[in-house]
C-alpha cells in the first residue's frame, strides 16, 4: 500500500490543492491541526523504528556523513542563492531558507525502496538529520538571515524539540515495549504520514489562495532548481568520492526530498503564511521528481539486464 501511494502521492496533492484554492474558507479555519499532524508524522516514524536501528548509523558512517554534510551545507546555500538571484521577497527568502535548512523527509525511505537504494542507509540518514536539525535549522536561518530578518533561533530550537524529538522518542519506547500489537498498524504509518503531509499542503494553500496567482512561477522555478541541485549534488559528489550506485542513489533522493511539512510549521509559527509557500511547493514537486526518478532508475536497469 506505501509502495503504491508514493505514485500517487503528487495526484492527491494537485486534487487537494485544487480543492483549497476553490474553496478556501473550511481549511483556513484548521490551521492549528498543522502542529499535531506533524508530531503524529513524527510519532509513526518513530513507531517504525528501533533502538538497534541506531547502530546501522555506526556501520555505515561515512554515507550518513557525507549526505547529512550536504543535506546541511549545499542545500542552505543554494536556498540563499536562488532568492538572491530570483529576487524573491523577504517571506519567501525566509521560507526557502527553512526548506534548505531542514532533514530528510520521511517519504524519502520509501522513495529509496522504488529506486533500488539502500534503505537502512536511508533510514539512519533521516535519523541523524532529523536529529541534526534540531540544533541546525535554527542556528543555519539565524546564521545566513539574521542580518535582514529577527530569526527567533531558542523559540525554534525548542518548537523543534517539541516537534521531532518527543514524538520519536515516545514512538521508539512503543515500539520497544510493544513491538507486536504495533505490527499490524506500521504498514498503514507511512500512508498516513503522506497524507497527513497533502492536509497540511491543502490548509497552507487555502492560507495562501490570493497571493498564489501572482508569485506561483518564479517561486515554482526557486522550488524546482532547489531540488534539482539537492538530487544532482547528492549523487555527483557521492559518485565522485567513490561510493556505489545504490549508495549514490540513496544520498541523492535523502539530500533531494527535504522535510518541507516541518518547514511549513515552523513558517507559519514563527513568520507568515506566505513564508510557508516553498515548504508548500516542495511537498508537490519533490514527490513528482522522486517519482519521475524512480521510473527513470527502474528502466535504466531493466534495460541493463536485457540482453
Amino acid at each position: 500500500m506505501a509502495i503504491f501511494s508514493i505514485y500517487l502521492f503528487p495526484v492527491w496533492v494537485l486534487i487537494f490543492s485544487a480543492y483549497a484554492l476553490i474553496f478556501p474558507e473550511p481549511l483556513v479555519e484548521l490551521k492549528s491541526s498543522i502542529v499535531p499532524l506533524l508530531m503524529a508524522v513524527m510519532l509513526g516514524m518513530g513507531m517504525t523504528l528501533r533502538w538497534q536501528d541506531f547502530a546501522e548509523v555506526l556501520q555505515r558512517k561515512s554515507a550518513v556523513a557525507l549526505g547529512v554534510g550536504i543535506q546541511f551545507v549545499v542545500m542552505p546555500l543554494a536556498a540563499l542563492g536562488l532568492a538572491q538571484v530570483l529576487n524573491l521577497s523577504q517571506d519567501l527568502t525566509i521560507g526557502l531558507m527553512l526548506v534548505g535548512a531542514t532533514a530528510g523527509g520521511t517519504a524519502s525511505n520509501v522513495m529509496t525502496y522504488l529506486v533500488k537504494g539502500n534503505v537502512a542507509l536511508s533510514v539512519s540518514m533521516t535519523l541523524v538529520s532529523t536529529l541534526c536539525a534540531i540544533v541546525l535549522l535554527p542556528f543555519l536561518t539565524w546564521f545566513y538571515l539574521n542580518e535582514t530578518v529577527s530569526v527567533p533561533a531558542w523559540g525554534m530550537l525548542m518548537s523543534l524539540v517539541q516537534l521531532i524529538l518527543l514524538p520519536i522518542s515516545v514512538g521508539l519506547l512503543l515500539n520497544h515495549f510493544f513491538a507486536k500489537p504495533l505490527q499490524l498498524i506500521q504498514p498503514i504509518l507511512p500512508v498516513f504520514s503522506m497524507f497527513a503531509i497533502i492536509f497540511i499542503i491543502a490548509i497552507v494553500v487555502a492560507l495562501n489562495h490570493l497571493q498564489l496567482q501572482s508569485i506561483v512561477w518564479m517561486l515554482a522555478l526557486a522550488v524546482i532548481t532547489h531540488n534539482a541541485i539537492g538530487l544532482i549534488s547528492g549523487y555527483g559528489i557521492s559518485k565522485l568520492v567513490g561510493f556505489d550506485e545504490k549508495t549514490a542513489r540513496t544520498v541523492a533522493i535523502e539530500v533531494g526530498m527535504q522535510n518541507s511539512g516541518l518547514s511549513v510549521a515552523l513558517a507559519l509559527k514563527y513568520f507568515s503564511a506566505m513564508s510557508a509557500l516553498p515548504g508548500a511547493l516542495f511537498s508537490v514537486w519533490h514527490n513528482i521528481s522522486g517519482s519521475l526518478l524512480a521510473a527513470y532508475w527502474q528502466r535504466k536497469d531493466l534495460q541493463k539486464r536485457e540482453p
